[in-house]
Formats: structure tokens, sequence, C-alpha cells
């Protein structure tokens, strides 16, 4: 079987995490292999720059350079090998993230980050370079002030978690950017209904696409 790439994507609190877990579920019952990760980490080496990420100080040049020295890592190390044997890669979180966050959040030059991801993402082969993007990305949208009312309760927040609802409204408005630029690869989720629904509308994507019955 060809193998699948599939990234989720959204703002803090959007509830994207749960329903990864579900889909593996449904792949699996499906006769599919499942190969199941996250950015930043998926990897020893990544793991250990999300730490730093996620919790040191640092100027958002910095912080975009350790995000695609880790998404170099994950690709290198998990998501092409799974990919080649035909598994279905579910990543929470991809490079539509750091472009949300440190682009849209943080305010970082974006046409850097297309350099970056040129660079990092790029796979070679006998007949051509391709940039390794995923099939599909599922956004999972939610009103900043809602995804805050989540956060409120979750555990002890890392420093993008404890951002203001300004910087929210912004990573939101970056990940927009992106579905404008890239519109047939991204499934926009109204995140802000029910866990239930969300689901249905989930499932349902899967489903249009033929990857699930």
């Amino acid at each position: 079987m060809t193998g699948i790439f599939i990234s989720f994507e959204g703002i803090d609190g959007a509830g994207k995490s749960t329903h990864i877990g579900a889909l593996a579920t449904a792949f699996k019952a499906q006769g599919r292999a499942v190969t199941l990760s996250r950015e930043p980490g998926g990897t020893p080496l990544a793991e250990k720059l999300r730490t730093l990420v996620l919790n040191d100080a640092m100027d958002p040049l910095t912080e975009a350079l350790l995000m695609f020295a880790a998404r170099r890592d994950h690709l290198m190390g998990v998501i092409l090998p799974a990919l080649a044997r035909g598994d279905v890669v579910l990543c929470d979180r991809f490079t539509d993230a750091t472009f949300a966050y440190q682009g849209g959040g943080r305010g970082f030059d974006e046409a850097v980050l297309t350099q970056l991801e040129a660079m990092v993402q790029a796979t070679t082969s006998p007949d051509n370079v391709k940039l390794t993007q995923p099939e599909l990305t599922v956004w999972f949208d939610l009103a900043p002030e809602d995804a805050a009312k989540r956060l409120a309760s979750a555990r002890v927040p890392d420093k993008f978690e404890s951002q203001p609802v300004e910087f929210f409204r912004r990573v939101a408005d970056g990940y927009a950017r992106r579905m404008v630029g890239d519109a047939s690869r991204f499934a926009r989720i109204d995140a802000g209904q029910s866990q239930q629904a969300v689901w249905q509308d989930v499932h349902a994507v899967f489903v249009a696409k033929g990857w699930l019955t």
C-alpha cells in the first residue's frame, strides 16, 4: 500500500490531539499500519529540542532554527521510512505550525521560514528534488477566546500555552494564510462543536478522500 502523510494543526486548546487516536484506530481497523508522531519531537534528538523550544527563552530565529532542525531529524528518522513502508503517518503538527506560531504569533519573517522549509523538507531521488508535505492537513479551527477557556483548566502551561489571547489570534491568522496558500491540502474543521460532532466531521473528510469506509 502507498504511504499517506497526514498532519493535524490548530492552536493550543483546539482539541486536535483528542481525535488522532480515534483516527489511528479507524485506519488500523481497515488493515493499515499506522505511525503516530508529533512535532516538535518524534525522535530522541527532536524530543530533546522540543523540551528546549517549549520551555527556554530564545529569540524567534533561534526558535525557528530549532524547530526545523527537529523537523529534519523527524523526517529522516521517522516520517520518510514510515511512508516507504506504506504506513499511514498521523503527525500532531508539522510545518504549518511553524508558520503559524513563529511566523504569525512571533511575527518572524515568513520569507525566511519558506527558505528553511525548502531546505529541510527537500528529499532527492535520481529524477528530481521533492518537497515533503502532508497529503492532507486537518486544521482544527477554534476561536482563541474559547481555546483560552479550555487551557485554563489544563496542566501547567508551556511557554506557548501561557501566551495571551492576542498571540493566539495571530497564530490563527497564520494558519488561515497557510490554508489560503494551499487550499487543496487543507480540511478545516469547526473545533467549537461538541467532541462527537468534531469527530463526525473529521471522519467524513477521510471517507470523502476514499481512505476510510
